[in-house]
């Protein structure tokens, strides 16, 4: 404890050379911190956007994922609502639901486009997908819908716009039945929404399972999306799962979430290398400050050792007033990203939409007492061992030479 009273008062010698190194350690912190904090919200806002795109878990026909369809609904699964009921069982699993992916026309009378459907259970789909479907027009599609009127659809905001279809409009839906021949129905529109991605938006519908169903002529369905309490236990849950897959194919939501594997290579590798420059600057500012001291105090070193004071204690108190200033800088550099972190979240900054993208997003940083701990013992060991390199050789300088330095 003496040791480390000596280092913080040596530290001080020189108040304004160590402040600068206290601020330097302590922005390079800051600056590693929110750099780290961005990118983990923006892998956690990815992760939960994928994960209710598609679901934790994705269940299918076992050629479903590796073979093209020649037919609708070739590899598609019979009887899901059997393997429902039994995936449902599992306590993780929140909801299992089936979907039924489809392509064909829509026509407003006078025009048709291309349009990418999927047919789903209105009863949970809305649920599990949350915020990130976001209802622009109407509503969602009716649990219970009257028997006698026409089916609902959802349309994406730019696929209403091309067929110039609002709430009410009645459109026809053109799909390829299981037996290779055309079918068509009538639908009223219930409901705009916007995934944020306007290519999406642009070929997207949505329409209830029976729906569906009733235009391919099948009572099959593509896959089953398994939505579970908590996101990180997918694999746990899967594992346990395994015995009721067996003959599926099955994949999970990271499977299939190449854009969030791509940004997070990409973010790694970028605040990687932001974060090696940083410590440098690190490094360099400590060894700079201890250079100076050793300089200065090469008198007083030669004094020590005269006085029978090993050259392992020299280099462990100048080891100490590094971390003495790194640490001051660390605990600066903390306060300093808690404080951009807080005042972000009353600010509500607002980002600009990523390419591909049509929204805007919460600029958030995220707290993680990993980072938190990794950042500081990083940069903590970066000044001990700059100062390590600084002052190795002089503790080792004879007596002589150290007393007439001049």
């Amino acid at each position: 404890m003496n040791w480390l009273k000596f280092a913080a008062q040596n530290a001080l010698r020189n108040r304004r050379r160590s402040l600068m190194t206290v601020i330097i350690a302590g922005v390079a912190t800051a600056s590693v911190l929110v750099g780290g904090g961005f990118a983990l919200f923006t892998y956690e806002g990815l992760k939960e956007v994928s994960a209710r795109d598609t679901g934790h878990i994705i269940v299918a026909h076992k050629d479903y994922f590796d073979k093209e369809e020649d037919t609708p609904l070739q590899f598609g699964l019979s009887n899901p609502q059997a393997l429902r009921r039994q995936l449902e069982q599992n306590p993780s699993v929140r909801i299992a639901l089936p979907r039924l992916r489809f392509t064909g026309l829509i026509s407003n009378g006078d025009k048709s486009t291309i349009y990418v459907g999927m047919g789903v259970d209105p009863s949970g789909e809305f649920i599990a997908r949350g915020p990130f479907l976001s209802v622009t027009r109407g509503n969602t599609l009716s649990t219970r819908p009257k028997a006698d009127d026409l089916p609902e659809v959802m349309l994406g905001i730019d696929l209403a716009r091309l067929l110039k279809a609002d709430v009410g409009s009645v459109l026809t839906v053109l799909g390829t039945t299981t037996e290779g021949s055309l079918n068509a129905l009538d639908v009223r529109v219930q409901g705009l929404y916007s995934v944020g991605v306007p290519d999406l938006d642009r070929r997207s519908l949505i329409v209830s399972l029976a729906t569906a169903q009733s235009l391919l002529r099948s009572d099959r369905v593509s896959e089953l999306s398994l939505y579970l309490t908590h996101t990180d236990d997918t694999p746990t849950v899967l594992a346990v799962l395994q015995p009721l897959l067996q003959g599926f194919a099955v994949r999970t939501w990271r499977d299939q979430a190449f854009f969030y594997e791509a940004v997070r290579q990409l973010y790694n590798r970028i605040f990687g290398m932001l974060g090696v420059v940083i410590a440098l600057l690190v490094f360099f500012a400590v060894s700079n400050t201890v250079s100076m001291s050793v300089v200065e105090r090469t008198r007083e070193i030669g004094t020590l050792r005269a006085m029978g004071t090993m050259p392992r204690e020299i280099v462990r108190n100048f080891l100490l007033e590094a971390s003495v200033l790194g640490g001051s800088g660390i605990v600066v550099g903390m306060l300093l990203a808690t404080g951009i972190s807080v005042l972000l979240l009353l600010l509500d900054v607002q980002m600009p939409p990523p390419p591909g993208r049509s929204t805007t997003y919460p600029l958030r940083i995220e707290f993680s007492w990993l980072l938190y701990g990794i950042t500081a013992a990083s940069m903590l060991l970066v000044s001990i061992v700059s100062a390590w390199v600084s002052c190795r050789d002089a503790a080792r300088t004879s007596i002589v030479k150290a007393l007439t330095h001049v």
